[in-house]
């Protein structure tokens, strides 16, 4: 499905576009302050973030979207009511994977896994980005609400957790609110859960 918007065209991906999701998402977060945390290491950090992008594409109920062309993607899941996205997690397969690196990623998911709401079905926006050039030009915008029209049709709630202050804004502008107090661990970042209830 393909919907054009004052900035750019969304459209659904497809099995054929995975690594321009994977590319797009890896070159938007690169120097974001939890990827940088996450994989300390600059020179595994673009490997490392692929294949943690890849993990949440094979997710049963994933949808990704890509804007004007490869300039943003969102990859969003509908975890049920009773279950995380990280209930289905490989574990043995990740820490193979991820080595050393693994330790923190585990933490982090566990801790936000603890804040994730189980109480209703709702989509849960895993992430978001825009290819660098193209950030502040309105396709993260876009990017929301393509899929959040369609979640308030459907009576749908949504769910993410924002990695930066200015990501949190453009939340909050498109409906979201804080669900709670930040995540942190240990030296981490801050991330803030938050909620979105379908607008009639």
């Amino acid at each position: 499905m393909t919907v054009d918007t004052p900035y750019a065209s969304v459209r659904q991906a497809d099995g054929a576009d995975e690594q321009a999701v994977l590319d797009v998402l890896t070159e938007a977060f690169m120097n974001d302050p939890l990827a940088c945390w996450l994989f300390p290491e600059a020179s595994e950090r673009g490997r490392l973030q692929s294949h943690f992008y890849r993990h949440l594409l094979a997710h049963p109920t994933a949808e990704a979207y890509l804007i004007g062309g490869r300039a943003g993607a969102s990859l969003w899941l509908a975890p049920a009511a009773d279950r995380t996205p990280t209930d289905d997690a490989p574990e043995a397969d990740q820490e193979a994977v991820f080595g050393e690196n693994g330790a923190r990623l585990r933490a982090v998911g566990e801790a936000l896994a603890r804040r994730h709401p189980d109480h209703e079905p709702h989509l849960y926006l895993a992430c978001m980005g825009v290819a660098g050039g193209r950030q502040g030009a309105g396709l993260g915008t876009a990017m929301l609400r393509h899929r959040l029209e369609r979640a308030d049709a459907d009576g749908l709630a949504a769910y993410l957790e924002a990695s930066s202050p200015r990501s949190r804004d453009l939340y909050l502008r498109h409906g979201f609110e804080d669900l709670g107090e930040p995540v942190r661990v240990a030296d981490s970042p801050l991330l803030w859960p938050m909620w979105r209830r379908p607008r009639p």
